[in-house]
């Protein structure tokens, strides 16, 4: 092929040259000066010059036409790639059970035993298991062996089986990469989406995501087998680190390392490949002719998926005899005569076991060759092959007992790769689109299915993609509850991904925006997000193809959306904000109304509280406009917690409490529990400590209902205050260490932070500063990488309380300073107050009472400004101290008094009491 163009090019530059040089003769023939040497031969023949001119011109023409006629290829080529530099996401296809065992498996002993005797003397010895290969040519039953010797070897691994393909000799799709296979067989082993690891450098990711899964896996018993590998650099990752896991790898590749056994499965052997077709045969061994059978295997290449399905044949034609058979045999092989010798044998098979099937059946198994994805149900079939759910079964039945697709658990089908192969080269034949109108029935199915489950999934009163826009009904599975929707689209995610790909490699661009829409709802609950990602920017992508801005918008949106589930928050500013022009553009105000809500929640986790509240006022007004009253909800209700965090609570109490009506007259739970939580943080702040705790208990009631185990954390992390607050130590540190627990297992990174950062604050009140100092800089440095300038602040007044304990003054007031000039920035007045608090405590302890008068002073007028009656208290009871000292106990009494009232009010009744001994010590 290259020589061929290496050949034109040549060529077509030679002829230019030629050309040219007569045209110019041509042209100048008549000019007056005198050309040298045979071109003034040519000067004084003109028309002679004007035949050599056409002649060249006709042989170039002639020659460049020959040149193209020869690269005719031998089948249709793919579609091209949309050349955009993106590809949509994959996934891979992980059966938590193995698939079902042959009932006809045939021989193999030597290679099991091989097998068995390995894992036990593995297991004897305590060695750490090395990784089996099972390599061998298409067709030889290498999955069928690895499938058979995991059953047999089951109940040595009681933690566990696991079936991972990994594609990487299938037709039509791109092999699973590692750490797409990581992302699915951590989820599949119970890993929250929050906890996988996820971000945009693929490397580092695959590294953590193996890290993840080798301790996943330590110690554990499992087994694991990793099926149509491409490459031992595609399968290395997800190798166990654990000694007592068993992987068994199958690929038609030699794969080369150095720690692997390998077992090679070759044909069968003559007399057991006859004894297995016998079996499937259903017939007696005396009513067949051995020497014909041998003959028949023969031409098979003695491979057990030829076998099958010309026993099948017999099978299902009573009248046949074995010489009938081996006739048809025959006269298909000379019809495959160009192919080589095994791809012949297997074709001959196929082939037989094709033209059986009747019209409509060879038209369903046709079109079964385009599925884009790994395994399909009924209801997939039916719209690949265009026909009624119950057609469709029957449909698979034949097809199944004909040998020609496989069924897995759930009842499942999957056409093995060289019958994949086949399907598509006999729809290919007919020279039609047939393809991309089979890629466009499964998307537009898929479609219909995602709408369904959306329904179930997605809030009340939440805004859901639109199902397909078809003339027929598109039959879908039954899905009747939340739980059932979300198994489905667990079990389908590979498969509509690949979907996905297949419609971009096809430019369905208009199908690629709908299925990434309806994809988006489950991928922000189940992630992994690295895939939602890179979904929405194929979306975005496709959308710029068609001009379609709205698209555009929308998927933007939703890139925003997951890059804050991310923390990645520069980068969902940036695709928010892109996303509020384009809607703008278009005048679609409730795509506008929920990216600016969208982008008033990332500015309010960096504590950019001015554009926060300009962002959520301005959804507010366009909810309005429109009568959402679930947007309205969502945008009062973080309304409200920028209210909290500028400490303006009653605004914030107005916000919350409009907002938790909405809610509850939507029947919305979860936006119930949200706003009664935010109550609750308020009512803490102004020590309401008793209606505070009303609220979390409220609201984690909810969050348990839900199964919401990020808020469940956030609800506990509060309760932990309020009882830290109210002199419950112990009862603090079981609800902030429950919370801690949650967010690691969940991989939620400001939850975490904020729980480190109550347990350093209760381990400074224990006594323990070593660990309070050690936690809080956990808690800050987390703080620091997200982001978060209100977490660092708070961290750093605390670090400060702790180090100015251990007498380093310097730098506690480091950490007092800079704490201070992030919270004036955020505009938070309680949380100033808080530190100037603190600062002041220090200064009193180092006899600085002048100073720390006046930080306490500058505290208690922002705590009443803002009506922070705990820190209030604080604030009296340090004028008053420092008035004691410098002054006496008259000066104090008045200060002191005022603080202890408040603090009995409060309930924060281990202040009082210090108070208490304070004032009895002067009349004692």
């Amino acid at each position: 092929m290259r020589l061929r163009r290496g050949i034109t090019i040549a060529v077509v530059a030679a002829g230019g040259a030629v050309t040219t040089m007569l045209v110019g003769l041509v042209t100048n023939a008549v000019s007056e000066s005198e050309w040298p040497g045979w071109l003034g031969w040519l000067q004084r023949h003109a028309w002679l010059s004007f035949a050599v001119l056409g002649g060249a011109m006709v042989a170039l023409a002639v020659l460049l036409a020959s040149l193209s006629e020869a690269r005719t290829p031998s089948r249709p080529t793919e579609p091209p790639q949309p050349d955009d530099g993106l590809e949509p996401p994959g996934a891979a296809l992980v059966l938590r059970s193995l698939p079902r065992d042959t009932a006809a498996f045939t021989d193999r002993s030597a290679e099991l035993e091989a097998l068995v005797r390995s894992v036990r003397v593995s297991q004897e010895s305590g060695s750490a298991m090395p990784v089996h290969v099972i390599d061998g040519m298409p067709g030889v039953g290498k999955t069928t062996f690895a499938v058979h010797a995991g059953h047999v070897l089951s109940e040595r691994f009681p933690d566990g089986q696991l079936f991972v393909n990994l594609n990487g000799h299938t037709t039509g799709r791109t092999p699973v990469q590692a750490n797409e296979a990581l992302a699915s067989l951590l989820a599949a082993t119970g890993v929250p989406a929050q906890r996988i690891p996820v971000g945009d450098d693929v490397g580092a990711v695959t590294e953590a995501r193996a890290a993840m899964w080798r301790s996943r896996l330590a110690d554990k018993k499992a087994l694991l087998i990793l099926d149509n590998a491409a490459s031992y650099h595609q399968l290395e990752p997800l190798i166990p680190g654990g000694s007592g896991c068993l992987v068994l790898v199958t690929s038609r590749k030699r794969l080369a390392a150095y720690e692997e056994v390998v077992l090679p499965v070759v044909a069968l052997p003559p007399e057991h490949a006859v004894d297995l077709f016998v079996l499937l045969t259903g017939r007696s061994a005396d009513s067949l002719d051995r020497g014909v059978l041998a003959e028949m295997v023969g031409l098979c290449g003695y491979l057990p998926l030829g076998v099958s399905l010309l026993a099948a044949r017999l099978r299902h034609h009573p009248s046949w005899s074995a010489d009938d058979l081996r006739a048809r045999l025959v006269v298909a092989q000379d019809r495959l005569g160009e192919l080589r010798a095994g791809e012949r044998a297997v074709a001959a098979a196929f082939d037989l076991s094709y033209w059986d099937l009747e019209p409509d059946q060879q038209r369903f198994f046709q079109r079964l060759g385009f599925y884009p994805g790994t395994d399909f149900d009924v209801y997939a079939g039916a719209a690949l092959g265009s026909v009624p759910v119950a057609s469709a079964r029957g449909e698979l039945d034949g097809l199944y007992d004909a040998h020609l697709i496989d069924e897995h658990p759930g009842s499942r089908y999957r056409l093995h790769d060289l019958l994949r192969d086949y399907a598509r080269g006999l729809a290919d034949e007919g020279g039609t689109m047939e393809h991309v109108q089979a890629v466009h029935r499964v998307c537009t199915y898929y479609l219909a299915a995602l709408a369904v489950a959306n329904g179930h999934i997605l809030r009340s009163g939440a805004a859901t993609p639109a199902p397909p826009d078809v003339d027929v009904q598109v039959e879908t599975p039954p899905m009747d509850s939340r739980t059932a929707a979300l198994g489905w689209l667990e079990d389908e995610r590979a498969n509509v991904l690949a979907c996905i790909r297949r419609a971009h490699s096809l430019a369905l661009h208009e199908l690629v925006i709908r299925m990434a829409a309806a994809m988006a709802p489950f991928l922000r609950q189940a992630g992994p997000w690295d895939q939602a990602v890179s979904l929405h920017r194929t979306a975005a992508e496709a959308a710029r193809h068609t001009g379609d801005r709205r698209a555009l918008a929308g998927a933007l949106a939703e890139l925003g959306v997951v890059r804050r589930f991310m923390a990645a928050y520069p980068e969902a500013t940036e695709a928010l904000n892109e996303a509020v022009t384009e809607y703008d553009a278009v005048g679609e105000r409730r795509g506008k109304a929920d990216a600016l809500n969208q982008i008033g929640i990332v500015w309010y986790m960096i504590a950019d509280n001015d554009a926060s509240a300009s962002a959520q006022t301005d959804a507010l007004a366009l909810y309005r406009e429109l009568g959402d009253r679930l947007g309205q909800a969502n945008a009062l209700a973080d309304l409200g917690m920028v209210r909290r965090q500028t400490s303006r609570f009653d605004a914030a109490v107005e916000a919350q409490t409009e907002a938790l009506s909405i809610y509850r007259e939507l029947g919305d739970r979860y936006g119930e529990a949200n706003s009664l939580r935010d109550l609750g943080v308020v009512h803490c702040q102004l020590g309401e400590y008793q209606l505070a705790e009303q609220r979390h208990r409220e609201a984690f009631g909810i969050y348990q209902e839900l199964d919401d185990r990020v808020h469940q954390a956030y609800a506990l992390n509060e309760l932990g205050v309020v009882r830290r607050l109210t002199g419950d130590l112990p009862g603090a540190r079981e609800a902030h260490s429950e919370a801690l627990e949650h967010y690691t297992e969940l991989g939620e990174r400001f939850g975490r932070a904020n729980s480190l950062r109550h347990l350093g604050v209760l381990d400074r009140l224990e006594g323990n500063i070593t660990e309070a100092i050690r936690v809080l800089g956990d808690a800050l440095g987390a703080y620091r990488d997200l982001g978060s300038r209100g977490g660092e602040a708070a961290a750093l007044g605390e670090l400060g309380v702790v180090q100015g304990m251990v007498a380093e003054q310097a730098d506690a007031a480091e950490a007092f300073r800079r704490s201070l000039e992030i919270l004036r920035e955020l505009g938070d007045r309680c949380g100033e107050a808080e530190v100037l608090n603190h600062w002041g405590t220090l200064l009193h302890a180092s006899g600085e009472w002048g100073a720390s008068r006046e930080h306490f002073e500058q505290a208690l007028e922002l705590a009443r400004d803002v009506r922070c009656p705990l820190e209030t208290a604080r604030g009296l009871e340090g004028v008053g101290r420092c008035d004691w000292m410098a002054d006496g106990p008259a000066r104090a009494e008045g200060s002191l008094r005022e603080a202890l009232a408040v603090y009995r009010r409060l309930g924060a009744n281990g202040a009082a009491d210090a108070v208490e001994r304070l004032l009895a010590s002067q009349s004692g």
